[in-house]
């Protein structure tokens, strides 16, 4: 009976929920023998009982394989999340919570977030889908392997696809690949409902809304449509950014959506050879942002290859590498924001239809389109 042995026979246990085995996802964080005593300890990222149950009944039955009948499997898993309350519109009654996921401007890496956060949360034991309802530019399905795979049609209702324990839906995987859409604000708004009301998902704990840039057409027509739990703003260090950060976070206070915090991409730079962190991008600048908005930054990612890799050949980090500094913060934002929509939950839901934004004199909610 070795350390060894056991952490062979404890790596057929997989995950529930995934394909990958609890050893790899590096949740077994302790062996200890004592003669014939083995206690064994496993800490996992789901509150859910019946996680711990399954994993507790099949490592039980991997180590008698081997010889070891009389082990003891002790469970370290988070506090089991509260049943979740909202008001106003719901057009998709059996999402429980959802979380939108915004940028002032493109190319700050809020697809990759938004990727990583699902999943993140998925593998702290919630059901998660994730909308990519940025229709100009969908990216969610390259990032997940997706890529080229169509939805199945049930009845009226489509299919939404699944991978790495989430669901997913893009506008990406219903139209053909490098298909431009040349749509007016009215067709974007429509096809936001759509998604909402037209795709068969789940009993979701949490639906994770990957935004287009800016603050349009389909951030109002969200908001108009579900009770928006909690926002996330992604930027980046430069001003340039940040200017964009600014008017995406007002965006939330004008639409009534508790702010959950801030994801700063770019956040520096890990060298691969030596682990070291540069500031390349400057350090410090979003704080007063933060501060501003009465919220804070829940993670700073830093640039590493191995994200931009991922997400080219369709391999999260937080799944592919859950070791990873990146992934480490990832995982620990997706617990922050977790725990932002529990107490939004208890102090009794939102209600995003309260505040409604203004438009120009002469312009329609309809006429305006995102930038």
């Amino acid at each position: 009976m070795s350390e060894e042995t056991i952490k062979s026979a404890l790596s057929n246990v997989t995950y529930p929920g995934f394909t990958k085995d609890i050893v790899a996802f590096g949740f077994v964080k302790d062996i200890a023998i004592a003669g014939n005593d083995v206690t064994i300890t496993i800490d996992i990222t789901s509150s859910a009982p019946e996680v711990a149950a399954q994993i507790t009944e099949e490592a039980q039955k991997e180590l008698q394989k081997v010889g070891i009948s009389n082990a003891v499997i002790q469970i370290k898993a988070p506090q089991m999340p509260r049943e979740s309350s909202s008001h106003g519109k719901n057009i998709a009654p059996q999402v429980k919570n959802f979380v939108m996921v915004s940028s002032g401007k493109g190319g700050v890496g809020k697809s990759t977030s938004s990727v990583n956060l699902a999943i993140a949360l998925a593998m702290q034991g919630k059901k998660v889908g994730l909308l990519d309802a940025d229709i100009y530019g969908p990216n969610v399905p390259r990032m997940l392997g997706l890529e080229g795979v169509k939805p199945q049609i049930e009845g009226n209702k489509v299919l939404p696809l699944k991978a790495y324990g989430i669901e997913m839906m893009s506008m990406g995987s219903l139209t053909d690949e490098g298909q431009s859409l040349i749509w007016r604000g009215a067709m974007v708004m429509k096809a936001i409902e759509q998604f909402l009301r037209d795709i068969l998902w789940s009993e979701l704990d949490c639906l994770v809304i990957d935004m287009p840039p800016g603050t349009g057409d389909a951030q109002l027509t969200l908001a108009q449509s579900v009770p928006v739990t909690a926002g996330i703003t992604v930027t980046t260090p430069q001003m340039v950014s940040l200017d964009d950060s600014r008017r995406s976070l007002d965006m939330f206070k004008k639409l009534n959506i508790p702010i959950a915090g801030i994801i700063e991409n770019m956040s520096g730079f890990i060298a691969s050879d030596t682990g070291v962190e540069y500031d390349i991008f400057g350090k410090g600048t979003t704080e007063p942002i933060a501060k501003e908005f009465n919220t804070s930054i829940i993670a700073e990612i830093p640039i590493e290859p191995a994200v931009r890799i991922g997400g080219d050949e369709g391999k999260p980090i937080v799944y592919v590498a859950p070791d990873s500094e990146t992934a480490k913060r990832y995982m620990k934002a997706a617990e922050a924001i977790w725990n932002t929509i529990e107490k939004i939950n208890e102090e009794g839901g939102v209600d995003n239809q309260a505040i409604q934004p203004t438009t120009p004199p002469g312009v329609s909610a309809c006429s305006t389109g995102a930038h």
